[in-house]
């Protein structure tokens, strides 16, 4: 094994499939929050703990007679489950293009590493049995330091593919029972974090709903049938839709904001919703409700105040942007279409949006505390968001500005510790507010400022939450083990009650 050849194309492979993990796996694609996933979650696993045998074998020893033989059993294995992989991925998800091109450069490579390979292992096949002690340098601690790696990652798959039974949340179309049957509905934003979900639950539900989206591509994963238009021409004066919902925004705490940054996620927002007061002007027969979205950040910063729906604003870009949105959606109102502005909190789940980021690092011990940890987070459940829009849609007495947040708003050092506790980690960091200040205006208002906001509206029009508190939904969505075993005490209770 003391061949430079074929360590450099171990050292590719490993590099290659770190790149795969990190980027696909954990990045884009999130396997390990995707229920949908379980089988390829479980093939990573065994495949990541025989590459840790393989790379501590190869770092360590050098096997003789039958332990050849063994070592070239676990190799044949390895393949086989790959090429089951492959086939698992096609059936169950649309892979990336870059990560078919990675594969493919990965299947090349392993290629060669066999075929170098394997007149070592004939040679060594044909000796005594035995294990000799090896050591190739720094070669050998490269290869103890990839098993370290590829072990943790399969611990941590398997586990993942065990809580992904506790991630379903069933049956969408219960989240939109408040609506009358068969709505027609036009979402725009609909491939958004929320829209997806919205989506899924009205086409669930049995309602026909009309998406507008500028990219068709971002249209993949939507439920279906639905149909995508890409631009607000393809809908005529003679359509009719019983309810707009407006979504459609750049997004804010994606990069700095730089000037240009600025105004592109004020335009994206006021450009829209002008565009639907045009539409709506020339429809023949105009929708009943418009539900238009704002942001909790209409409030500016504020610190402890309580602030619900009449609370005045201070200045803050969070607050001009909700500004500008509101101010644009207003014009609605005089087509005689009842109006409804969602001043949206954090919105929670983990298929998406802050949690979605912060998963990871929780999970591998990384999460912290930012700053004071003392600035508010007004947050909403995933799914009780969803419910919101459709409570606006059904209630015809709602209407202006209503906050769309959870009853029982957060600090950031109570949610950090709701999370760190519900996925079992520790949350010892803490990041400095020097730190994230280097974000600029986005740091200090989106992750060290916050608004203690409450639903007053929701609440006197008697809408009920779902998830009241912070920690019992975040163990909830995010499949805890204490959660699962709280769900099925609760069944058994309801058994025994009947």
């Amino acid at each position: 094994m003391n061949d430079p050849i074929l360590w450099s194309l171990i050292a590719i492979q490993v590099a290659m499939g770190a790149f795969d993990t990190l980027v696909h796996h954990e990045g884009t694609e999130r396997l390990a929050w995707r229920p949908s996933q379980r089988r390829e979650l479980q093939l990573h696993g065994v495949r990541n703990f025989f590459y840790a045998v393989i790379f501590l074998t190869f770092a360590w020893i050098e096997p003789h007679g039958v332990w050849t033989m063994i070592l070239a059993g676990i190799l044949i294995v390895e393949v086989l489950i790959t090429l089951w992989d492959f086939v698992e991925e096609d059936l169950t998800r649309k892979l990336p293009g870059t990560e078919r091109i990675n594969h493919t450069l990965l299947a090349l490579n392993y290629g060669a590493i066999l075929a170098l390979a394997a007149p070592i292992l004939w040679t060594w096949s044909q000796m005594p049995t035995a294990l000799l002690p090896a050591n190739y340098g720094w070669w050998s601690v490269f290869a103890t330091l990839s098993a370290l790696g590829v072990g943790i990652f399969s611990l941590r798959d398997l586990l993942a593919a065990q809580r992904s039974e506790r991630l379903d949340r069933g049956d969408p179309a219960r989240l939109v029972d408040a609506l009358p049957p068969r709505q027609k509905l036009l979402i725009t934003g609909g491939t958004g974090f929320i829209g997806n979900r919205l989506v899924k639950a009205l086409v669930a539900a049995g309602h026909d709903v009309t998406v507008l989206t500028r990219f068709l591509r971002n249209a993949d994963s939507l439920a279906h049938p639905v149909r995508v238009i890409t631009t607000l021409d393809a809908i005529h004066a003679q359509d009719r839709f019983d309810a707009i919902i407006n979504l459609a925004g750049d997004p804010v705490a994606n990069g700095l904001w730089t000037q240009k940054k600025r105004a592109r996620i004020i335009a994206s927002r006021v450009q829209m919703t002008r565009a639907l007061d045009a539409l709506i002007d020339r429809l023949n027969v105009k929708p009943r409700v418009v539900i238009s979205g704002s942001a909790v950040g209409y409030y500016g910063l504020q610190g402890d105040q309580i602030l619900a729906e009449d609370a005045d604003p201070k200045p803050a870009f969070v607050h001009d942007v909700c500004k500008a949105w509101e101010e644009s959606a207003a014009p609605i109102a005089r087509h005689g279409v009842r109006l409804v502005v969602l001043r949206i909190g954090l919105v929670l789940g983990v298929e998406g949006g802050m949690l979605a980021r912060l998963l990871t690092p929780f999970e591998f011990g990384g999460g912290g505390v930012m700053g004071s940890g003392q600035q508010w987070m007004p947050w909403i459940a995933y799914d009780d968001m969803i419910r919101v829009i459709a409570f606006a849609i059904a209630d015809d007495t709602l209407e202006g500005p209503v906050n769309a947040t959870a009853p029982n708003p957060v600090r950031n050092v109570d949610f950090t510790g709701a999370l760190a506790k519900a996925l079992h980690r520790p949350a010892w960091l803490r990041i400095p507010a020097w730190a994230i200040g280097l974000l600029g205006d986005m740091g200090r208002e989106t992750m060290l400022g916050g608004q203690r906001v409450v639903p007053a509206k929701l609440t006197q029009h008697g809408f009920v939450f779902d998830h009241e508190e912070i920690a019992p939904m975040l163990a909830r969505i995010t499949g805890s083990r204490t959660a699962g075993a709280d769900l099925r005490h609760q069944a058994s209770v309801r058994v025994s009650d009947a």
